[in-house]
């Protein structure tokens, strides 16, 4: 009877051992209570947890990508955006992501959303359709200071949409083609400057030789006569007939 007894404990004890036995992966660490209080983080491989006594959480260290819901968000100038975005995070202090905070990945989305709202408010609608890398910047500097006091280290947020009504896509629309509208005017001006600005050298240096003056005349009257048409007219300025002895120079 008592050998009978004596077995049934060892198997019982055995059974008790065998529970507590815990294996923990490379990316996982398991944070240990001790009674109700926190006793020490274990992992990764082999551990061993004393049934009743101590109890454990296990926390991934791997990066966890989050998608953040649409969120409706009002700009400076009073424009309706609905914005979605990713936020990727890991853990870096389990005792901290499991005691400061209930949660952390409903917590970190919350902030997520939150933090999300606040920044893009603060902008108008051009800068942030055209200046993206800067709000993703600023939302992961924001949300990685709120959640580090979690063991949490957001390593990267990145606005993913903006989803605009149809009315502010026509407004937009039409403010893109009246943008491209002027750059073309300003550079048929600055075209039309360059231009006269060339003329006046020109004639600048034919007015120091006049005799450049009358090869560029005869040059020009040559094209003429290379045209199709029947009667050409044209005038002979003075000072050609006067260098080519024609009519003489007044005394």
């Amino acid at each position: 009877m008592f050998t009978t007894l004596v077995g049934v404990l060892s198997v019982m004890l055995i059974a008790v051992l065998i529970s507590g036995i815990r294996i923990l992966r490379e990316y996982e660490r398991g944070v240990v209570f001790l009674l109700g209080r926190f006793y020490k983080v274990k992992g990764p491989g082999l551990i061993f947890i004393v049934p009743v006594v101590q109890q454990m959480i296990k926390v991934d260290l791997r990066t966890i990508v989050m998608d953040v819901p649409p969120q409706d968000v009002i700009s400076r100038d009073n424009v309706s955006v609905k914005v979605s975005a990713i936020v990727f995070f890991r853990v870096i202090d389990p005792e901290k992501a499991v005691i400061q905070v209930e949660h952390f990945y409903n917590a970190t989305s919350q902030m997520a959303q939150t933090t999300l709202r606040s920044v893009l408010g603060q902008h108008e609608l051009d800068e942030m359709l055209s200046e993206r890398d800067k709000l993703n910047a600023d939302i992961q500097s924001i949300l990685d200071q709120q959640t580090e006091a979690w063991g949490i280290k957001v390593a990267n947020v990145e606005i993913k949409q903006m989803d605009l009504n149809e009315t502010m896509i026509r407004a937009i629309a039409r403010q893109a083609e009246a943008e491209r509208e002027r750059r073309a005017k300003v550079i048929h001006a600055e075209g039309e400057l360059q231009a006269s600005q060339r003329l006046v050298e020109a004639a600048q240096t034919l007015a120091q030789s006049p005799r450049a003056i009358q090869l560029r005349y005869l040059q020009t009257l040559t094209e003429i006569a290379g045209d199709k048409s029947n009667t050409i007219v044209f005038p002979l300025p003075m000072d050609l007939l006067e260098s080519v002895g024609i009519v003489a120079k007044p005394k």
